[in-house]
């Protein structure tokens, strides 16, 4: 007789487990093992990039394969609910309900998204999901359509949840407004306002209520207004003393005690002294620059997003700090004019805290060609990508052709810090000198 196939394969995991492995893939790991997963992750960031400085004729493998010392991973303060920004979408979930609020399985190349919701995801706050589930409860009961394609039609989209440590929530929703009128926008927006005042999810205790509506994935604030329909214009957080302004769209770490840990490493590494100039670029709310501003002579710092500086602003105004300047616009058009009459005899330390894209070739350039930067931070969420193109700039040799006539830069020390515990990524710190 024919032996009976006895079937070895595992259940298929739940939508929560996909959800869980997708957004926080290291979920089951004890948190010293996830640690060790990032440091090696980081070791071998670095070996790259001494291979590819190697390819450029310059000796850079250190110890271990290296381009300078790694140090230990710094864990995050806080392991779990760390987040205070979260992004939920709006699309079909696993049951096919097209108004499900949560965060993607699945990809829109592979065809296959689908919305589970993230009650029991780690890293994001009881409070985000709360105000999750009560949008989803309001756009439950709207006759209005949710937007999954723009092309066909449907109105509701994004939640963006921001909290802070002194207890502050902000809401901000995306609409596409289609064809309607502003006499049915005003009405959506009175709903909208009511249901989060008097009504279900008036439980949510929202700080400020913001409405966007939009006709592309992402907008500035300059593309379409942020609209405040209750509460006030902005949230407030604390962070190594000082009180920072919150506005809709400005860039704060998304783990506050986790900045903490890492501002003050920041500090220590730039060695400043009384008479130093920190140039704080990609300076968002001023978090950085105005946090090591009692170290140094002079803080001066460079950001794309215009509300961001006029927080940054205010935030030096409220807490006492007179010897910062903030300038808006973008890095590659604002630092290449404030460095190129640079004759400031006080030593100059940069900072730098891009976005994934990276630093513009520019304002590489910029820092290559201006004599007084001996000493350079480079704060990266992702230095296996376009970052990686920056440290080859800012460590290649001159370079006629390119206007690159600065002497490089060498990497001395790198520092990870878990700042996303659960997450495969990691902020890295890599202090170049020269």
């Amino acid at each position: 007789k024919k032996k009976a196939r006895v079937s070895c394969s595992l259940p298929e995991p739940s939508w929560e487990e996909r959800l869980a492995n997708a957004v926080t893939p290291l979920w089951r790991l004890p948190y010293q093992e996830q640690l060790q997963v990032k440091y090696e992750s980081q070791r071998k960031i670095l070996q790259t990039l001494a291979s590819r400085l190697e390819e450029l004729g310059i000796d850079a493998q250190k110890r271990g394969g290296l381009c300078c010392p790694l140090q230990p991973v710094v864990p995050s303060p806080v392991i779990n609910g760390y987040r205070n920004k979260s992004t939920f979408s709006v699309n079909r979930g696993p049951d096919g309900n097209p108004k499900t609020v949560g965060l993607y399985v699945g990809t829109g190349r592979g065809r296959n998204i689908v919305c589970v919701k993230a009650n029991h995801v780690e890293n994001i706050p009881s409070k985000h999901k709360q105000v999750a589930q009560c949008y989803e409860e309001f756009i439950s009961h709207s006759p209005l359509d949710s937007c999954i394609l723009f092309h066909e039609g449907g109105h509701w989209r994004e939640l963006v949840v921001r909290t802070t440590s002194c207890g502050h929530t902000m809401a901000i929703i995306t609409f596409h407004p289609q064809q309607l009128g502003q006499e049915a926008l005003a009405t959506q927006k009175a709903l909208l306002k009511e249901f989060f005042t008097c009504g279900p999810g008036a439980v949510c205790a929202l700080t400020s209520l913001y409405f966007q509506e939009s006709t592309m994935t992402r907008c500035s604030h300059e593309q379409s207004p942020y609209q405040l329909l209750h509460g006030t214009p902005h949230i407030f957080e604390e962070l190594l003393g000082l009180k920072f302004r919150i506005s809709p769209d400005a860039f704060f770490q998304v783990n506050t005690a986790g900045a903490e840990v890492l501002y003050q490493a920041v500090g220590e590494l730039c060695q400043a002294t009384a008479d130093t100039v920190l140039l704080d670029i990609c300076c968002g709310t001023g978090t950085i620059g105005l946090s090591l501003a009692h170290q140094v002579s002079k803080v001066i710092g460079v950001e794309v997003v215009e509300k961001a500086i006029e927080d940054a602003e205010w935030n030096a105004a409220f807490n006492g700090i007179s010897n910062c300047e903030f300038h808006s616009g973008k890095a590659e058009a604002v630092l290449p004019q404030l460095l190129a009459s640079w004759e400031d005899a006080r030593p100059l330390v940069a900072v730098v805290n891009p976005s994934r894209a990276g630093l513009h070739y520019r304002v590489v350039r910029a820092i290559r060609n201006c004599r007084s930067i001996c000493r350079l931070l480079y704060i990266s969420c992702k230095p296996e990508g376009e970052a990686m193109r920056n440290f080859l700039e800012l460590c290649c040799p001159p370079d006629p052709k390119k206007k690159l006539a600065g002497e490089p830069f060498s990497p001395v020390l790198a520092i990870p810090f878990d700042m996303f515990p659960h997450t495969l990524h990691c902020e890295l710190v890599l202090l170049f000198t020269r």
